[in-house]
């Protein structure tokens, strides 16, 4: 047998860290409809432009990402690359990509499927070949969803200093888990969180020196000492979500780190906060609660923003949790323009603040603050007249307004969630 030895190049696969790739890919696997032809669809979930998203694209950013990321070494590419007009080199390349989203597919950040409708429109072409293979579509997963929300959690916190974060912790004191508080004699109704050495201590003095050379030494009620720790609150949230039109306007996707952002929190709360609850409302030309699952595939659409609609199913969401806090997060960056009346139909203006909608939604901020749920709202525009209006809706339910940017958003919404723990709730 004869053995034909070569140069060892190693699998370039193998020098690519697939969850690295996964986050640079964010914003195609979370597109919120910025950059299309006009930005506008009839649907906010539209299964054919973003549940169902080409492979093309998939193939086009994870080559951008290889090639100007730094996930390959330099001198990895430069072997791919090879000579331009050399088409076995250009296949190495395509074959490298197509592994990759094979291994996506692997390891459960993506689905795949064919894209039927664009099989049928490849078969009625003229010259169509019929060796062709069929188109492809690609859909996020749970999984991939979980993924996007940890690395994005990771990056918030790191850029603010926090390692690690834990519960809502307040001043009162109570007999739970964490032993933080000076011991205190058991009473009824106490969590029995015995502080063993406390306990024993209290029975040795009660029984003197015959305790120690007895049979044992005998505890009592009376004696029962229970460790305090930090009363830990449970917090209930809605996010409310504005997927109006003007969250892709203006030459800027605003939309998109919103849903980072949802993820994000989502994710604290999930492996943090155990305790808490987090809701999504979406609202544009009316309001609807949406499954976190379903947010990757949510897009703007020609909508007007009714604020009033999301407060008050936000505020009917949050009145059936009990819990001690409870909150309403609104990321927008528009005036309120439209209002359902009575009979179901929406009305809508989106010239000025038309003082009948102003009305109705500073009506509704009040409704909850009689409910005993605050108002946080994140604003991402500055106009003279939107930061009146939200800064009143603020001073009616005693909540905050930040003034940001999609780039720091983030940042403000789970520092805003974490200062929590140094809230007393009586």
């Amino acid at each position: 047998m004869k053995y034909r030895y070569t140069r060892y190049t190693g699998d370039d696969l193998e020098g690519i860290d697939l969850e690295e790739l996964v986050s640079k890919l964010s914003e195609l696997l979370l597109a919120s409809g910025f950059g299309s032809a006009s930005g506008d669809v009839d649907d906010p979930f539209d299964d054919y432009d973003d549940n169902q998203r080409s492979e093309q694209s998939l193939h086009d950013a994870i080559l951008d990402a290889l090639l100007n990321d730094g996930l390959l070494a330099d001198e990895a590419i430069a072997r791919l690359l090879g000579d331009p007009a050399d088409a076995d080199q250009q296949s190495q390349l395509e074959k490298l990509i197509q592994r990759i989203i094979e291994q996506m597919a692997q390891q459960g950040y993506i689905t795949r499927h064919p894209d039927r409708d664009a099989e049928r429109r490849q078969r009625e072409g003229a010259g169509a070949d019929d060796g062709a293979a069929p188109p492809m579509r690609f859909e996020m997963t749970d999984k991939g969803l979980d993924f996007l929300g940890y690395r994005a959690l990771r990056d918030l916190l790191g850029s603010v200093g926090h390692s690690s974060v834990g519960r809502h912790d307040t001043r009162d004191l109570a007999t739970g888990v964490e032993a933080s508080g000076a011991p205190k004699t058991y009473e009824f109704g106490d969590t029995l969180n015995l502080d063993a050495s406390a306990t024993i201590l209290n029975a040795v003095k009660r029984m003197g020196p015959g305790a120690l050379s007895g049979p044992g030494v005998d505890v009592q009620y009376r004696d029962l000492t229970v460790a305090q720790g930090e009363y830990q609150s449970a917090c209930a949230t809605v996010l409310m979500l504005d997927c109006s039109h003007s969250m892709i306007l203006y030459g800027e996707d605003r939309f998109t780190p919103a849903k980072g952002v949802a993820l994000a929190l989502a994710n604290l709360i999930r492996h943090q906060y155990p305790g808490d609850t987090l809701r999504v409302v979406l609202f544009h030309d009316s309001a609807e609660e949406i499954p976190l699952r379903q947010l990757a595939r949510v897009r703007v659409g020609p909508y007007y923003t009714n604020t009033r609609e999301g407060l008050r199913l936000a505020r009917r969401i949050l009145e059936r949790q009990q819990r001690d806090m409870r909150q309403i997060v609104m990321i927008t960056d528009g005036k309120p323009s439209a209002l359902t009346r009575p009979d179901g139909r929406i009305y809508r203006n989106a010239f000025g603040l038309d003082p009948w909608v102003i009305s109705e939604t500073f009506a509704e901020v009040a409704n909850c603050r009689k409910a005993g749920i605050l108002i946080n709202t994140f604003m991402l525009a500055r106009e003279h007249d939107l930061v009146s209006f939200v800064k009143r809706v603020a001073s009616i339910c005693h909540g905050k307004a930040y003034f940001t940017t999609p780039h720091t958003l983030g940042r403000y919404v789970l520092m805003d969630y974490l200062d929590k723990k140094t809230k007393t709730v009586h």
